[in-house]
This record gives C-alpha cells, sequence and structure tokens, in this order.
C-alpha cells in the first residue's frame, strides 16, 4: 500500500514536471516574443519548482531538526541543584522513585514533578520544548529540572506514522528522578 502511494506521489511530480516543459516549449515556438525574458522566466520558474519540491520532500525536516539542535545546545539537558535521600519505601521494584505529578499530589506528599510543554511551532512538523522540574513542596524549592526539544512531523503525507527527532537523550523525568532522588539504602 505504502509502495503505490510512493509511486503516485513521484508519478505526479513527474507529470507536472512534464506539463510545465510542454508549456516552455509551446511558449518558446511562439512568434515575437522576447526570447531572453522567455529563457530567464523558465529558469527562475523551473529553479522555483524543483526548490519547492525539494523543500517539501525532505529540506523543512532538516531545517527543524538543525533548530532543535541549536536549542538543546543553548539549554537542554539535566541540571541537579539539590540531592536528596529518600526511604527505600520510596521506590518501586527497578529503582524508580515515586512521587507525583503537581496535580495528583496529595497535601501530604513531600515531593513532586511538574511538566511543562511549549510548542514553538504546531501543524506539520511540531516543534516543542518539554520541561520537567522536581519540587520540594514544604519551601518550594526546585530541586532539579530537565529540558528537551523535539519535532514530530514534516514527511511527505501519506498512512505512515510521522517521523522524529529529540534531543538530548536521556533529559526526561525517569532520568532526573535517578540523579535528584537518591536512596537511603
Amino acid at each position: 500500500m505504502m509502495a503505490l502511494y510512493l509511486m503516485f506521489v513521484v508519478a505526479l511530480w513527474v507529470a507536472l514536471t512534464w506539463a510545465l516543459w510542454r508549456l516552455w516549449r509551446r511558449w518558446r515556438a511562439v512568434e515575437g516574443a522576447n526570447r531572453r525574458l522567455r529563457d530567464s522566466l523558465a529558469i527562475v520558474l523551473g529553479a522555483l519548482w524543483f526548490g519547492v519540491s525539494f523543500w517539501y520532500g525532505g529540506g523543512r525536516k532538516y531545517y527543524y531538526d538543525w533548530q532543535i539542535e541549536r536549542l538543546c545546545a543553548k539549554d537542554g539537558g539535566i541540571k541537579v541543584y539539590e540531592t536528596v535521600k529518600l526511604p527505600a519505601e520510596k521506590f518501586d521494584k527497578w529503582g524508580s522513585a515515586q512521587i507525583p505529578r503537581n496535580d495528583m499530589a496529595k497535601p501530604g506528599e513531600e515531593y513532586y514533578y511538574q511538566m511543562d510543554v511549549r510548542y514553538y511551532r504546531q501543524g506539520d512538523p511540531d516543534m516543542y520544548r518539554l520541561s520537567f522540574q522536581i519540587v520540594r513542596r514544604a519551601d518550594g524549592k526546585l530541586l532539579g529540572k530537565a529540558t528537551s526539544y523535539g519535532r514530530r512531523g514534516g514527511d511527505l503525507p501519506g498512512p505512515w506514522h510521522p517521523s522524529a527527532f529529540g534531543c538530548p537523550s536521556g533529559a526526561d523525568i525517569t532520568d532526573l528522578k535517578k540523579q535528584v532522588l537518591a536512596s537511603t539504602r
């Protein structure tokens, strides 16, 4: 099914390119038209056609991935401000601390995490910033934060899942909890 769709997209692109070529050839045969103007216009339109085709076919993904890498280099990753020791019963069998999200935290919970998603671009592709913060309820102190950036989509439309790109790797809530919250075992 996917191969059939890709063949259709390629055939459509080839057909439109051929139609533009035929139109230019017909216009070229008209007497009295300024030859330099006609050829210059054909070159500009041809370059525009190929440029837009390659931009839509993949160039924009590379552009937004470059933007994501630039943002990651600026402030992506994990920053730990304070490490806290917790009793062993606060950890599950895989060694991950069990602390709730701020909207699920009960009044007696000592620590919670906040999640924030900020979209820089919505549509196709999406470009976003994902941030996690671990906070101590008693004094409201920020113990650590993890920031990552991502892109989803930007591919040729079709029946497949969109591609994605993100960085830095390991800047999620699981890794942040491992670095901020330690066991007393």
